[in-house]
C-alpha cells in the first residue's frame, strides 16, 4: 500500500470513528454499525478525492449524517411534514439546517467544516443561465437564506444574486420568526411544526396549489357524471372514516404523556379546531389532566442561559457565586469526595482473568518464575452499566427563592454537577420561571379578548437551559451565576416545568434517568390563580409528579429549600443550608443508583 492509499484508509477510519462518536451509534447494537458504515456514509468517495475541497466536503457531509442520527427524530419529522408537496423540499432543508446548527454549537470543528464546505459550494454557482426570477429554483434561494440567517455562512456575490430574486418573499415570511425558531432549536417538535405552518401559509405555495387543483378539476370534468358521483361518495365516506379514526385516537391516547407535552402546545391543530372561541387557546396540558388549561403559549420561551445576559454580566454573576463557594470550600471538597466514593462503590467493579490480552495480571507472575514455559496472563475490567446514567437538575427560579435560597440552589447545582461528572454521570441543569409579573403579554391578550372565565394558565413561561447533558461542567459553569440575578426570578409554574424536563429526559438514550427538582414549596402565579381555582396549579403539579412516579421509568426526587415538599413528591428532602447537603444528599442520591426503578 503506497502512502496515498495509506492516508486515504486512515482518513476513512477517522471519518467512521468521528461519526460513531458524534451520533453515539457506537452505543447501539453492532448490527447498526454495519448499516452505518455501508449505507449512510460517503466514505467510498474518499477513493476519488482529488483536492483539499473534496476532503472538506466529505468531512462536512459525514458530520451532517452523524448529527442527523443524534438530533433528528424521524417520526417527529414525518408527522409535521407539510401536506403541500411544493413545501416539502424547503421543510427538509429547514430540518437539515436545524441539526447542523446544534452540531456547530456543540463542536468548533464541525462548525468549521460546515462553513468551509458551504462557502466552497456557493462559490461554484453558475450564473450564466440565470437571467430572471423564473430561472431560479426557490429551494436554492431558500437554502442560501437559511445559511445566511441561521448558520451565518458568508454569502458570496453569486449566491447573493440567486437570493435577491426571492429575498423579499423569504424575508417577509421568515424574518419575524427567526428569534422564536432559534430559541427552539433543541425542541424538534416545536421547530418542525412551526416551519411546516409557516411554509403552508406562504402565498407562493398557495398559488401553486390552486393551479394544481385547477388542472385536476379540468381533468375530472372530462369524466362522466356518474363516475364523479361515485368518486365523491367514496371520498366522503373515506373522509368520515378518517375523522372517526382521528377522534378515536384522541380518546385512546388520553393517558399518554405524549398527548400533553409542553412542546406540543403550539402544534395541536385538533385541539384548536375544537375551540368554540377563536381567540382563547384553552389547551389541555397534563397527564390525563382535563382540568388543566393554558390560555396561550404564544409568548412562552425556552432560552439558553448565555442568551439572557451579556457575557460580561454572566461572568460578574459567576464571580459572585464563586465568592459564596469560598466559605464552603472545605465542605464542598469533603462532600464531593464522599459522594464520589459512595457512587463509585455502587459500580461493582469486576475483572475478567486469564485473557490473552489486556493488563498484565501481576498476581500470576510467580507461576512464570516457577515454570518459564507458562504463558503470561492478562486481565480486563468489565464494562460498567452504572455509567449509563443521566441526571436532570430542575431548579425553581421564582421570586420567593431570591437571596439565600437561590444561592443554595446554585451551589447545589454546582456541587452535584461536578461530583456526578467525576463518576461519569451526565448532568443537565434547567431552570423555570416566568417572563413577567402579573401575567405579562398573556394577560394583556386575555384582557383584550373579553376576560373569558377560567382561562387556565395566564402568564408567559420562561424555561432556561443552564447546562445540557452533553456539555461539560467547565463549559457551562459561568451560566450558573445567572441564577443570582434578581430580575430573572419571578413566578413558578412547576407542573409545566416538570413536564418540559421530563420530555427532554425521556429522549435521552441512557438506561437510567433521574430528575431532581430543587424548589421552595408550592407553585405560585398570581395572574393564573386570580382567575382560576386556588389549587389550580397545585393539583396539576401533583398529577404530573404522580404520573412520573407511577407510570414511567424515570426516578424523581425533590429537594425542598426551607420548605417540606413531601406532599407533592414521594421522595423528598428538606434542607435549610449547604452544610446539610453532605449527609442528606449522599444518603438520598446514592440510594437512587442501587437499582433501576421497576415500572408499576
Amino acid at each position: 500500500m503506497n502512502k496515498e492509499d495509506s492516508f486515504k484508509e486512515k482518513f476513512k477510519q477517522a471519518i467512521l470513528s468521528t461519526v460513531k462518536v458524534i451520533s453515539e451509534d457506537n452505543f447501539l447494537n453492532p448490527k447498526n454499525k454495519k448499516q452505518l458504515n455501508e449505507e449512510n456514509l460517503k466514505v467510498n468517495d474518499i477513493e476519488n478525492i482529488k483536492d483539499k475541497n473534496e476532503f472538506i466536503k466529505i468531512r462536512a457531509e459525514n458530520d451532517s449524517e452523524a448529527l442527523k442520527r443524534k438530533f433528528s427524530n424521524k417520526s417527529i419529522f414525518e408527522k409535521n411534514m407539510p401536506s403541500n408537496h411544493s413545501c416539502q423540499s424547503l421543510y427538509k432543508l429547514s430540518e437539515k439546517i436545524r441539526y447542523e446548527m446544534l452540531g456547530s454549537e456543540m463542536l468548533m470543528g464541525i462548525s468549521k467544516n460546515f462553513q468551509k464546505n458551504y462557502s466552497n459550494k456557493l462559490k461554484k454557482i453558475d450564473l450564466t443561465k440565470i437571467k430572471k426570477k423564473d430561472d431560479v429554483n426557490i429551494s436554492d434561494a431558500f437554502e442560501i437564506y437559511m445559511l445566511d440567517k441561521f448558520l451565518k455562512v458568508q454569502i458570496e456575490p453569486e449566491a447573493q444574486k440567486i437570493l435577491s430574486f426571492w429575498e423579499k418573499e423569504l424575508r417577509d415570511t421568515f424574518d419575524k420568526h427567526i428569534t422564536y425558531l432559534n430559541k427552539n432549536l433543541e425542541n424538534q417538535e416545536i421547530y418542525n411544526s412551526k416551519f411546516s405552518e409557516i411554509l403552508e401559509n406562504m402565498e407562493i405555495f398557495d398559488n401553486e396549489e390552486n393551479d394544481e387543483k385547477k388542472e385536476t378539476q379540468e381533468d375530472n370534468n372530462q369524466d362522466n357524471s356518474s363516475s364523479n358521483n361515485q368518486d365523491d361518495n367514496d371520498s366522503d365516506s373515506s373522509e368520515d372514516k378518517k375523522e372517526d379514526d382521528s377522534l378515536n385516537e384522541g380518546v385512546d391516547g388520553l393517558d399518554d404523556i405524549n398527548e400533553f407535552r409542553l412542546d406540543e402546545q403550539t402544534t395541536s391543530e385538533e385541539n384548536e379546531n375544537q375551540q368554540s372561541e377563536s381567540v382563547v387557546q384553552k389547551k389541555n396540558l397534563g397527564v390525563g389532566d382535563r382540568d388543566y388549561k393554558v390560555y396561550t403559549t404564544e409568548f412562552d420561551e425556552v432560552a439558553k442561559a448565555e442568551n439572557l445576559e451579556s457575557p460580561e454580566e454572566i461572568s460578574k454573576l459567576r464571580k459572585n457565586l464563586d465568592q459564596q463557594l469560598t466559605s464552603f470550600q472545605d465542605i464542598i471538597t469533603k462532600l464531593a469526595n464522599k459522594l464520589q466514593r459512595q457512587l463509585l462503590a455502587k459500580q461493582n467493579r469486576a475483572w475478567e482473568f486469564d485473557l490473552e490480552e489486556g493488563l498484565l495480571d501481576s498476581s500470576k507472575l510467580p507461576r512464570i518464575i516457577i515454570d518459564p514455559y507458562n504463558s503470561l496472563s492478562f486481565k480486563k475490567e468489565k464494562d460498567l452499566d452504572f455509567k449509563d446514567t443521566v441526571v436532570t437538575l430542575l431548579i425553581d427560579n421564582s421570586g420567593s427563592m431570591r437571596g439565600r435560597p437561590i444561592t443554595i440552589a446554585a451551589l447545589c447545582a454546582d456541587i452535584l454537577s461536578r461530583t456526578l461528572e467525576r463518576c461519569s454521570v451526565k448532568v443537565e441543569i434547567l431552570g423555570f420561571t416566568t417572563k413577567n409579573w402579573k401575567g405579562g403579554l398573556s394577560r394583556e391578550e386575555w384582557n383584550k379578548s373579553g376576560k373569558t372565565k377560567n382561562p387556565g394558565r395566564l402568564n408567559d413561561l420562561r424555561h432556561i437551559i443552564y447546562k445540557s447533558a452533553d456539555t461539560h461542567w467547565r463549559q457551562s459553569k459561568k451560566n450558573l451565576g445567572l441564577m443570582l440575578k434578581e430580575g430573572l426570578l419571578k413566578e413558578n409554574i412547576d407542573g409545566e416545568a416538570i413536564t418540559w424536563a421530563f420530555n427532554r429526559l425521556k429522549k435521552r438514550k441512557e438506561e437510567r434517568k433521574i430528575m431532581m427538582v430543587i424548589s421552595d414549596g408550592a407553585p405560585v402565579d398570581d395572574s393564573t390563580l386570580s382567575v382560576n381555582s386556588g389549587d389550580f396549579l397545585e393539583k396539576h403539579l401533583k398529577k404530573i409528579v404522580k404520573f412520573i412516579e407511577n407510570k414511567s421509568d424515570i426516578e424523581i426526587l425533590a429537594i425542598g429549600i426551607g420548605h417540606d415538599v413531601s406532599r407533592y413528591y414521594q421522595k423528598a428532602i428538606k434542607i435549610t443550608d449547604v452544610q446539610e447537603l453532605g449527609d442528606v444528599m449522599i444518603g438520598q442520591l446514592s440510594g437512587l443508583f442501587e437499582n433501576k426503578k421497576k415500572l408499576h
